[in-house]
């Protein structure tokens, strides 16, 4: 496939997407708006008139035509896996998915305390038992690095039937990798990697391997995070030598809707083919306009403002990730944020320390110019004394366990003040957001360091996402 070639001649499922609008059609299926809701209102119909789902819309309603087979099984290929599915429900459902088909209610998995919220949930649904790995922070920037070996030997002692690990992390920085694995392997234990943010890894030299490359067991990725897929797409990949394939199609299915939408579908197999047959070439402009982006902004300041390959180990950085060091130049991370917002521009992540700017294949070299165009005077008006990096709260916190994560889903609960909740078992999953890590988790204590951090994040400007008194002037707690 040349770069002139329509994608659809290699994605089955992004052409059915498009033969079913380039035929004629009376539709007397689901979809109620049946893509002709413009009739009832110019709005609507822009809004639903492109959609169409799996059933009677890619495919037939018995899906005969097994186009959705054909793409993933085209997926299965390409990441070297034996299994693949499509979700429209992100990554937040393939977790999900996977984790209730590792064991039974009560059995124990180690996992990265970096992990996203979705796989804490799946915990609760499964009834599964957290042994919580600590990851090494980096001394000078403060942020993660992953799960270092002693720490994943530390919970393989107490025999876990799975490791689930999240990498690359939300700062683009990811563990050493084929150490863990090959421990994990060793006792015959499956490691699943939730890899939201690398559906880019693998498909070009400069960037870090994917996780089946190293030998991992599942990989999860959204492609429409770091892949220009449509929103809530994911893919989820599995090998069958620890794990249960059948019991994830059952799982992945438990958990998936009935009623999946074609677009999203349709747009997972157009990543797929075209990290296929482009991503080399593709992957190489993006590298290339990241690097001249960080080093024309660089220019301007004397200390280091970004994150670089250079700062870790060979391998353990994403090196398409822009993580402004707001610390380095003696300003807010919400205050940068809030400027590029009056200026049209929104970024991924913003906190007291840290900038995330999100760049992917769909980003071209005029882009990335206008950007430096207008974070460079943003970055010079704000700019003020250096200081040193502070660990964000989502990474420093070592949980206390009061009760099981379901035990306290399930609990009788009442709402107290802040400052009586110290002490307290939390109900609630309370975290900053992004990135969503969990700072406490249901079941575990409110300690002061939490409390008084969650006021201080939100203080900052930083919100605060699924406490159930977002102003966190009361806490849920669980009635002892």
């Amino acid at each position: 496939m040349n770069a002139h070639q329509p994608l659809r001649e290699q994605a089955p499922l992004l052409d059915a997407y498009l033969s079913y609008f380039e035929s004629v059609r009376l539709p007397f299926t689901i979809p109620g708006h049946k893509q002709k809701a413009h009739k009832l209102d110019a709005g609507l119909g822009t809004l639903v008139d492109s959609d169409t789902p799996l059933y009677g819309g890619l495919d037939e309603i018995k899906l005969s035509h097994g186009v959705l087979k054909q793409a993933e099984k085209l997926a299965a290929q390409l990441w070297g896996a034996d299994y693949a599915r499509f979700s429209t429900g992100g990554s937040t459902h393939a977790n999900q998915g996977i984790v209730l088909a590792l064991g039974k209610p009560g059995d124990k998995v180690a996992i990265t305390r970096t992990a996203h919220r979705s796989i804490l949930s799946a915990l609760v649904l499964a009834d599964l038992e957290p042994i919580w790995m600590a990851p090494e922070i980096d001394p000078v920037t403060g942020f993660p690095m992953g799960i270092g070996l002693s720490e994943l030997q530390r919970a393989l002692q107490e025999n876990p039937i799975a490791v689930l690990l999240t990498e690359p992390g939300y700062l683009g920085t990811m563990s050493d990798l084929a150490p863990l694995i090959q421990a994990a392997h060793k006792q015959s234990v499956p490691v699943i990697i939730d890899a939201a943010w690398g559906g880019h890894f693998g498909f070009h030299n400069d960037l870090p391997k994917h996780c089946l490359q190293l030998g991992a067991d599942a990989l999860i990725t959204s492609t429409h995070k770091a892949l220009p897929g449509y929103s809530a797409s994911a893919l989820l990949l599995a090998q069958g030598k620890y794990l249960n394939l059948a019991r994830i199609e059952q799982s992945f299915e438990t958990t998936h809707t009935t009623s999946p939408a074609g677009a999203p579908l349709a747009s997972i197999d157009g990543c797929r083919a075209l990290l296929q047959y482009r991503g080399e070439e593709l992957l190489g402009a993006l590298l290339a306009n990241v690097g001249g982006f960080k080093a024309q902004v660089q220019a301007e300041f004397e200390l280091p403002v970004f994150l670089n390959v250079e700062d870790f180990p060979t391998g353990r950085f994403d090196p398409s990730k822009i993580v402004l060091r707001a610390n380095a130049l003696g300003t807010s991370g919400v205050a940068i944020e809030n400027a590029l917002i009056e200026r049209g521009v929104r970024v991924e992540m913003a906190d007291n320390d840290t900038l995330v700017f999100l760049a992917t294949l769909a980003d071209d070299a005029s882009d990335f110019a206008r950007l430096a165009d207008i974070v460079i005077p943003i970055l010079k008006s704000l700019q003020g004394d250096p200081r040193a990096s502070a660990t964000a709260l989502s990474w420093s916190v070592v949980p206390t366990v009061g009760t099981s994560m379901r035990a306290a889903y399930f609990a009788e609960t009442e709402m107290i003040a802040a400052d009586k909740a110290v002490g307290r078992i939390s109900a609630d999953l309370i975290a900053p957001y992004p990135p969503g890590v969990a700072v406490v988790a249901p079941g575990e204590i409110l300690t002061q360091q939490i409390v008084s951090g969650l006021a201080t994040s939100k203080a900052g400007g930083v919100r605060i996402a699924y406490a159930t008194d977002p102003t966190l002037a009361t806490y849920r707690v669980v009635i002892s």
